[in-house]
């Protein structure tokens, strides 16, 4: 089978297009043909080699969507359509390949009405963001601010809240035109960080209220902001830091406003928690209410170029590697 293998951690070169014995099954695993594979930043920090639990020779590659082959999971039987996360492209084999071994337990159907190619980018954002919502308190009538619009936790957020009853549903961009791009995707509260800074933009559009929730996976400067743009008794909730791995906090934004600060790692949670949370979730992909966003898709070999695009262009949804 092929795979697109890191040999060391290094840089977008160090990704070679490789042939591989298929995966041997071991108790638990069922087989999977790869459809497509989501592209993340966790692949550039893992091929960078800046995550610590990494060890190369190591195919990327944390999400993706396929085929079942193996029998044996009643549940999912061979032909089934699914999409999966966990381990993958970090402790052991990623989806940057044909065919991949995954545990029965980080399975997921592809919803229905969800194209299977375009699934690959679905668990991870959509999983971190209901459970983070979840942890933050949210309840329909609350308002929500996820930064980064065009980033998958930012989008499957903003999503979420809507889908649920948000009061408000605030994102932001630092760019006019993905802020344009995404008015024309029907998100009508987004504010542009080339015109105005986000606690200035949240103040507008809250009539100064702030909101009830934060979902942050930036860090640096925006999830200051963010706290800062909290209503009384808010909660933000910190889970990724691609803008920058320290931030600077005013606690009197928490001390006065009675908020609260929660962190979040979506593997923190046991596999149960990923399956009610899929469930709950299936009929809002069903209805359209949730709707992947893919910006581009690559070939299987053009790995590189497609993790290169993903991080210097920061395309205004998913990058993806499609098998055929």
């Amino acid at each position: 089978m092929r795979a697109m293998v890191a040999e060391k951690f290094e840089d977008y070169g160090a990704l070679r297009l490789s042939e591989l014995e298929p995966p041997k099954l071991e108790d638990g695993e069922v087989l999977v043909r790869m459809i497509s594979a989501g592209v993340t930043p966790l692949d550039y920090t893992i091929l960078s080699g800046h995550f610590p639990f990494a060890t190369a020779p190591l195919v990327l590659g944390n999400e993706g969507s396929g085929i079942v082959e193996s029998d044996g999971v009643p549940e999912f039987p061979a032909g089934t359509n699914v999409v999966f996360c966990g381990p993958y492209g970090v402790s052991r084999n990623g989806t940057y390949s044909e065919k991949i071994a995954v545990r029965r337990e980080h399975l997921l159907r592809v919803p229905d009405g969800v194209d299977p190619a375009s699934a690959a980018g679905l668990p991870v954002a959509y999983l971190t963001a209901y459970l983070a919502l979840q942890k933050a308190g949210f309840s329909q009538g609350k308002s929500v601010l996820a930064p980064a619009i065009g980033g998958s936790i930012g989008n499957a957020a903003i999503q979420l809240a809507r889908a649920q009853g948000a009061s408000q549903a605030i994102s932001t961009s630092t760019s006019t035109a993905k802020v344009q791009q995404a008015k024309d995707a029907g998100f009508t509260e987004v504010i542009d960080l080339s015109m105005e800074s986000l606690a200035a933009g949240v103040k507008r559009l809250t009539g100064g209220k702030g909101v009830d929730i934060v979902i942050d996976g930036i860090g640096g400067e925006v999830l200051g902001q963010g706290i800062a743009s909290l209503a009384p008794a808010g909660t933000a909730i910190t889970l990724g830091y691609s803008g920058d791995k320290k931030s600077r906090i005013d606690v009197t934004d928490l001390i006065w406003k009675g908020a609260s600060l929660l962190s979040f790692s979506l593997f923190g949670y046991p596999a149960e928690d990923w399956q009610t949370a899929w469930k709950a979730m299936e009929p809002l992909f069903a209805s359209g209410k949730l709707t992947p966003i893919v910006a581009r898709t690559f070939r299987l070999e053009d790995a590189a170029e497609a993790l290169r695009f993903q991080i210097e262009k920061r395309p205004f949804g998913r990058v993806l590697l499609q098998m055929n």
